[in-house]
C-alpha cells in the first residue's frame, strides 16, 4: 500500500486545536475562568466551543490523506480497518470514564456510556463509510441532506420548545435507548452533549474537513487553493450564522447552524495556514505546534487519566482534606497569579508539561494510534 502524504498546514491546525483543548480543559478553578475558555451555557458559540468541531474538522480533512492508502476503495479490508479503529476509540472513550478502575464506591447504574473519543469513534466510523463509497458532488449533497434531516428531526420530534435543554428531541431519545442515569450530569439534569443522535451531524463536521482536504490534496496552485477555501469558509460561516436565528448555534446538541458555523470558521483558519506555511513558507514559526500535532488522541486519554489520577489523591490545605488538583493550584499558582491568572497559569503549566512529553516521543519518532 502506498503511504499518504502529510500536509504540514493540517498537523499545525491539529496542534494549536490540542494545546487549546489542553488549556479550556485544565484551568485551576472552574469558578476563576475567563469567558473565552469556557463553553456556551446552552445557545452560542465560545472560542471553547471551536475545540472539538475543529478537532473532528481535521479528522475529516486528515481522511482525504489518510484514504489515500486504500486507493479511495470500498474493501473488506478497509471495513475491518474502521471497525476496528472505530471500535478501539470507542472503548478507549468507555474506559477513560471508567478509570480510575479501583474504587470502592462503584456505581454502575450511573455508568457514563458516551463521551468525547465515543464521539470521535462512531462519527469517524459513519464518516468513513459514506466518503469511501461516494464521490465529492455526492458526498455534498449528503451533507446538505444530513443537516436538514436533523434540522427537521428536531423540529418535528420535539415539544413547543425543540431546542431547549429538558425538551430535546436528543435527550428524550439518549433516555430511551441509554436511561437516563448512564447519560452526562453536568447541566443540572441528565442529558449528554455527545448524544446518539446528534452524533448524525458530527459526521457532517467530518464531512466538511474532508472536502477541504480534497482540495488541498487535488490543488496545483496553493494561492488559488487558500482563496477558494476563505471564500467558502466565509460563506458557510455567514450561512450558519443566519440560519442560528431560527436552528440556534449549539454546541451541546451539535445543531446544524453549529456545523456551518463552526466548520466555516475551521476553514478559514486552515485557508490562513496554507498561506502562511505553503505559500510565503513560515514554517518554522509553527515548530511548538507541529510537536503538538502528534499523538493527538494519545495524548486526551493522557490529560484525562491525569486529571483523574490527581483528583482522587487527598492533601492537606490548611486542616482541609482537597484533592492534589486544588492543591498545586492553591499552593503554587494563586501565590504567583491570583485567583483568576492563576487558573490560567495552572492550565498553561499543563500545555508545557504535556508538549515536553510529546516532544520526547516525537524525538524517539513514538506514534501511538487507535
Amino acid at each position: 500500500m502506498s503511504e499518504p502524504r502529510r500536509i504540514y498546514s493540517i498537523d499545525i491546525f491539529r496542534g494549536m486545536t490540542i494545546a487549546l483543548m489542553i488549556i479550556v480543559n485544565n484551568p485551576g478553578s472552574w469558578a476563576n475562568v475567563y469567558p473565552p475558555l469556557l463553553h456556551a451555557k446552552w445557545h452560542g458559540c465560545t472560542l471553547t466551543d471551536l475545540v472539538f468541531p475543529f478537532f473532528l474538522f481535521l479528522v475529516g480533512a486528515s481522511m482525504r490523506f489518510a484514504f489515500v492508502k486504500w486507493h479511495y476503495f470500498p474493501s473488506k479490508k478497509f471495513y475491518q480497518h474502521v471497525f476496528w479503529r472505530t471500535f478501539s476509540i470507542f472503548m478507549a472513550g468507555v474506559l477513560l470514564n471508567a478509570y480510575p478502575f479501583i474504587r470502592q464506591d462503584w456505581d454502575w447504574s450511573t455508568f457514563r456510556i458516551l463521551g468525547v473519543l465515543q464521539r470521535i469513534a462512531l462519527a469517524y466510523g459513519i464518516s468513513a463509510c459514506l466518503i469511501i463509497r461516494y464521490d465529492f458532488k455526492q458526498i455534498i449533497k449528503i451533507l446538505t441532506g444530513l443537516l436538514l434531516l436533523y434540522w427537521g428531526l428536531l423540529w418535528i420530534g420535539g415539544s413547543s420548545n425543540p431546542y431547549g435543554l429538558e425538551t430535546n428531541l436528543v435527550r428524550r431519545i439518549d433516555m430511551l435507548l441509554l436511561g437516563e442515569h448512564h447519560l452526562y450530569s453536568g447541566f443540572g439534569i441528565y442529558f449528554d452533549p455527545e448524544g446518539l443522535l446528534s452524533t448524525l451531524p458530527s459526521v457532517g463536521t467530518i464531512i466538511i474537513g474532508y472536502l477541504m482536504g480534497g482540495m488541498l490534496h487535488t490543488t496545483k496552485n496553493y494561492n488559488d487553493c487558500a482563496k477558494r477555501m476563505a471564500i467558502f469558509g466565509i460563506a458557510i460561516t455567514f450561512i450558519g450564522y443566519v440560519w442560528g436565528f431560527i436552528f440556534p448555534i449549539n454546541k451541546a446538541l451539535w445543531t446544524s447552524s453549529y456545523v456551518l458555523f463552526t466548520g466555516g470558521i475551521a476553514t478559514i483558519v486552515l485557508s490562513g495556514l496554507t498561506y502562511a506555511i505553503d505559500i510565503k513558507k513560515w514554517k518554522s514559526l509553527f515548530w511548538l505546534f507541529e510537536v503538538f500535532g502528534t499523538n493527538s488522541i494519545f495524548l486526551f486519554i493522557l490529560s484525562g487519566v491525569w486529571t483523574k489520577t490527581i483528583i482522587n489523591i487527598n492533601r492537606d490545605l490548611g486542616g482541609i482534606s482537597v484533592n492534589a488538583y486544588h492543591y498545586l493550584y492553591k499552593t503554587v499558582f494563586v501565590p504567583i497569579g491570583g485567583d483568576l491568572n492563576g487558573s490560567l497559569l495552572f492550565a498553561l503549566s499543563h500545555v508545557a508539561g504535556f508538549w515536553l512529553i510529546l516532544l520526547w516521543m516525537y524525538r524517539k519518532d513514538i506514534k501511538i494510534k487507535l
